[in-house]
């Protein structure tokens, strides 16, 4: 690593903050530091979801899991490409049609108050779990960049000096800057990882393709492998990459929030379906590049090659291979893809923290500028519980994107579940509503770790992670759907009024 790429990263991590807070404009109250006044265009919204889902874990984990495997990872990019489609015209209407500031506001008109704190809290401990293992993983190349220069920082020193520059033009800004931020974010690390594909690609040797291709590392559909335990297998990757996306940007406050802030419906459903093929590109491009690794370390074992592990491969090259200026625009890409899943996380908490649980539960009425003030020091309070989050993560056997996705999979099911109970199911109470959510979220944690199935092998293997939200969806739908069955449908009216009046 040299001086002129610690320059361009520091550059960088001064500039990001700065921008963000000249960008966002004046908050004046919720409505703006929330929603930034529902009126960002539609690509930057949609560019903002891309920066956002893409994270660390994409750029250094992605080509890690084509090092080790093939490019069948981008069957769940096509599954995701589906489920937006189907969130475009069947949930976002609803979202619009009430004018709710966050996702969970329609399961508090729908059941009450104690849905709508329920889902509110289950996703924060989500998005506490998952973002903070991103967090973790931005920390892997920063740890390998500083150690070049013999600096031996801890991950938790570098997970908190990010989480500060980021919270700074969070908290000034709120949305608007984290979407406008998002966007410059989202070109410096596609733009640098393209000019490190290509100077990655001119030191290959000329068969290099053949090579890789005869060693299945471009086989796309897995059609062989068993569909309960393997995670890349065609059914699982597509079926289950549809339900993910569904509850991923039709249920979790985190992608829901940016698409309100579109000026129209059609604008925040344009938004949601061109993120989905944005995705499918990224990952091809990163996969591509996890294939041309493979052939440039000769296919070597991460062990053999010294890297504790997979997902150091791709940041190792980046810090020995590339020119002066291009290694530190690469870094600050990385660190850029972290810092703009970490604005997102911190923003959609504030939100679901003020507008979901403590509006919702003080019934009282608050003045706006009391509200912002709140707002700002909600998202200060998770700022600091990210950083004791992220720590938790010191290692993992598996590519890092692959646990990130798994993590958020145990309480997708439930969150888009009681979505499609409240609109399905028309006798459904909040009583039955957050009974089916907690015997979904408990039996999708015994599926991921308390059974095993068949393998294909002649051995036992866990659920592959694609299948907990489908198989979560089912359980709330079955288990509320039954619990309804209790109520009379000419009752339905009147019960209705009833716990609402004793709900609030």
């Amino acid at each position: 690593m040299r001086i002129i790429d610690l320059a361009v990263i520091g550059v960088y991590l001064l500039a990001m903050p700065a921008l963000g807070i000249l960008l966002a404009g004046r908050q004046r109250g919720t409505g703006d530091y929330f929603l930034g006044g529902r009126d960002l265009p539609w690509w930057a919204v949609c560019f903002s979801v891309v920066a956002t889902e893409t994270s660390t874990l994409t750029v250094i984990s992605v080509p890690t899991v084509a090092y080790l495997g093939s490019f069948t990872y981008l069957q769940l990019a096509i599954g995701y490409l589906i489920g937006r489609t189907i969130v475009a015209f069947v949930l976002l209407p609803r979202y619009y049609t009430g004018e709710l500031v966050s996702a969970y506001a329609f399961l508090g008109q729908r059941f009450g108050r104690g849905m709508q704190g329920t889902a509110s809290v289950t996703f924060s401990i989500t998005r506490l779990l998952a973002d903070g293992l991103r967090l973790f993983a931005t920390a892997i190349p920063v740890k390998v960049m500083l150690a070049s220069f013999g600096v031996a920082a801890s991950y938790w020193q570098i997970v908190l000096g990010l989480s500060a520059l980021t919270v700074i033009y969070t908290y000034f800004g709120g949305i608007r800057a984290v979407v406008w931020v998002d966007v410059v974010q989202l070109g410096v690390y596609v733009g640098g990882s393209v000019l490190a594909g290509i100077i990655l690609l001119s030191k290959l040797p000329g068969d290099w393709f053949d090579q890789a291709l005869r060693a299945g590392k471009f086989e796309l559909f897995d059609l062989s492998s068993p569909v309960l335990t393997s995670q890349y297998s065609f059914v699982t990757a597509l079926f289950g990459g549809a339900v993910f996306a569904m509850a991923s940007h039709g249920a979790d406050q985190l992608m829901v929030q940016r698409l309100l802030a579109c000026r129209t419906l059609a604008d925040s459903q344009r938004a949601v379906i061109t993120s989905g093929l944005l995705v499918l590109l990224q990952f091809a491009l990163f996969l591509g590049i996890g294939s041309m690794l493979w052939a440039f370390f000769a296919g070597a074992s991460p062990e053999r090659l010294g890297l504790s592990s997979g997902d150091a491969l791709f940041p190792r090259f980046i810090v020995n291979q590339l020119p002066p200026g291009l290694s530190g625009l690469l870094i600050a890409g990385i660190i850029a893809a972290a810092m703009s899943t970490l604005s997102s996380s911190l923003n959609s908490l504030a939100t679901s923290t003020v507008s979901d649980l403590y509006q919702r539960l003080s019934g009282k009425v608050h003045d706006e500028r009391a509200l912002l003030r709140l707002a700002r020091a909600v998202t200060v309070g998770w700022a600091l519980v990210f950083v004791v989050f992220a720590t938790l993560f010191t290692s993992t056997d598996n590519p890092v994107v692959e646990v990130g996705l798994g993590i958020a999979s145990y309480t997708y099911g439930a969150l888009l579940g009681a979505f499609l109970l409240g609109l399905l199911v028309r006798r459904a109470r909040q009583p039955d509503a957050v009974v089916a959510f907690c015997c979904t979220l408990l039996g999708v944690l015994w599926l991921a770790f308390g059974a095993a199935f068949p393998d294909g092998r002649g051995g036992h293997a866990p659920l592959a992670f694609p299948w907990y939200a489908p198989i979560g969806v089912m359980i709330t739908l079955l288990v509320g759907g039954v619990l309804s069955l209790r109520h009379r449908p000419r009752q339905e009216g009147a019960a209705r009024e009833s716990e609402l009046s004793e709900t609030g």
